[in-house]
């Protein structure tokens, strides 16, 4: 069982930066970021495994990066030059196995309450 509070979430303007932050209760190989923008489908922004890396949305690469703490049990993301297509409500994502691609959210089994992200032009 596996267990994620999220927090960080927030309104900035157009260029401004965000931290999201995700603390997990339990074992987790696999750490991801999906979000979901009104009227679309939740995405993929990301996803990290210690093994096997870091894997980012080409949308976001570059601006995005996911942040360990393990001091803290928590990953986060950091998020800059944010962009008003960026608004989204942004969850967190975690598994201690996938049997599915890293960047499909079917992969995921544990997710947190979401945190609403805001950009002004």
């Amino acid at each position: 069982q596996v267990h994620l509070e999220e927090s960080g979430g927030g309104s900035v303007a157009a260029g401004g930066s965000l931290t999201l932050s995700c603390k997990a209760h339990g074992q987790r190989s696999w750490m991801a970021w999906f979000r979901r923008a009104p009227g679309k489908e939740r995405e993929a922004v990301a996803a990290h495994n210690d093994e096997r890396g870091t894997i980012y949305a080409h949308s976001v690469r570059g601006r995005f990066t996911i942040v360990l703490d393990d001091a803290m049990n928590s990953f986060g993301l950091r998020m800059i030059r944010l962009e008003p297509e960026d608004i989204a409500m942004f969850y967190c994502a975690a598994d201690p196995r996938l049997t599915t691609p890293p960047m499909m959210s079917g992969a995921y089994s544990y997710w947190g309450q979401g945190t609403q992200v805001t950009v002004s032009s």
